[in-house]
């Protein structure tokens, strides 16, 4: 889905009013409904709206992660119950919850503001032991297949390709993690040395621990109206130009991974090349990800690359990819950007792909923003 129209301009477009996220951390005592009930009020807050103005809630969280079937149904504590109520839910991160209150709001009916939340606890999870679970019950969990072996696997593909060296993605990890010192929410930061770092042995060869994300507990909400409330509440509305995503086969074995087909086309329906792109947040989980979607989203090396610290320096599990929306949202209201890109991914090496492009609206110009984060 992209706009063929300047932004706000149809009663049918859509934008982003209100975000929050939580502080990432290694671990928190809070419950995941906690969590959601901090960063839903604030969302709300920000965008200046109340729980009874939201006619729809989306959102997105795992069930093998907290440990309990049905464990969203909780959850919906943080949203407040005033029926008549529409609710849902993703099994994915919360940037899916987003496209199905993107695509909510697109029906046009009474309900003009929706609310996606992404939330998870990675701590109280066993990786090694929870993701196979969810792996291709023939081919790939018999042989206890984690999130991070499959990415040793890709990582070593693309090295092999000759398409990136061990020191680049020790520099890829430094960067962002310098950059996260800016960011009052990132778990992990601070200045390190290329170098020191490749003098540690492989957790998982050839990934290092740089090259990993850390575990982290956190949780996002996201608003979005359509056109006329957003005008109506909002100064500057984030508008949503273009969203789409896109999936491989699951079986890795059985695409090239050293390219990301699925984020292309996602990138392609979504409008990213239809103009110059300021900012991308990418859910570049493993250092070796972040080449391989800056190539399949045809970003400009002038571009700037998760200059939050993307999921390197925090990745709350099922709210990674919805924090990356938030923070492409945030560099266009609060920090003057004209044009920014969120992404998120699910499943074993980049299998799945979800693209959102975001303008600022005509009503401010180039290089306006407020200062500030979200």
């Amino acid at each position: 889905m992209a706009l063929d129209h300047a932004p706000g301009d149809h009663p049918d477009d859509i934008a982003i009013i209100g975000w929050a996220q939580t502080p990432m951390v290694r671990h928190t005592d809070k419950t995941e409904t906690q969590l959601l009930l901090e960063v839903v009020t604030g969302a709300l807050d920000d965008a200046g709206l109340t729980r009874a103005d939201v006619g729809f809630t989306c959102a997105g969280s795992c069930d093998y992660v907290a440990g309990q079937a049905f464990s969203f149904v909780q959850n919906t504590d943080a949203i407040g119950a005033w029926p008549p109520k529409r609710d849902s839910h993703v099994e994915m991160d919360g940037a899916w919850a987003l496209y199905e209150a993107y695509v909510r709001l697109l029906l046009g009916d009474e309900v003009d503001v929706a609310l996606a939340m992404g939330s998870g606890r990675s701590s109280t999870a066993d990786p090694a032991l929870i993701y196979p679970m969810e792996m291709d019950p023939f081919y790939l969990a018999p042989l206890g297949a984690d999130a991070l072996s499959l990415a040793a696997l890709q990582a070593q593909a693309v090295l092999a390709a000759g398409d990136i060296t061990e020191r680049q993605l020790a520099e890829i990890a430094v960067r962002c993690r310098r950059d996260a010192q800016a960011n009052p929410y990132a778990q992990v930061s601070g200045e390190f040395d290329v170098d020191a770092l490749l003098a540690e042995d492989a957790v998982r060869a050839p990934l290092r621990r740089h090259d990993l994300p850390p575990i982290t507990d956190g949780a996002a909400a996201v608003v979005i109206a359509r056109a006329e409330k957003a005008k109506a509440v909002c100064e500057h509305p984030v508008w949503i130009t273009g969203i789409a995503h896109c999936a491989e086969l699951h079986y890795p074995g059985m695409r090239d991974l050293t390219r990301s087909l699925s984020a292309r086309k996602a990138a392609e329906a979504a409008g990213v090349p239809d103009g110059p792109v300021d900012v991308a947040e990418l859910q570049a989980a493993f250092t070796h990800e972040e080449p391989l979607l800056v190539e399949a989203l045809e970003l400009h090396p002038t571009v700037s690359v998760n200059p939050s610290g993307g999921p390197l320096a925090a990745n709350p599990i099922m709210a990674t990819g919805l924090v990356r929306i938030a923070e492409a949202a945030a560099a266009i209201r609060d920090r003057g950007a004209s044009r920014t890109v969120g992404h998120s991914t699910s499943g074993p090496c980049l299998q799945q792909n979800l693209v959102c492009v975001l303008e600022a609206g005509p009503e401010r110009p180039h290089g306006a923003g407020q200062g500030g984060r979200a």
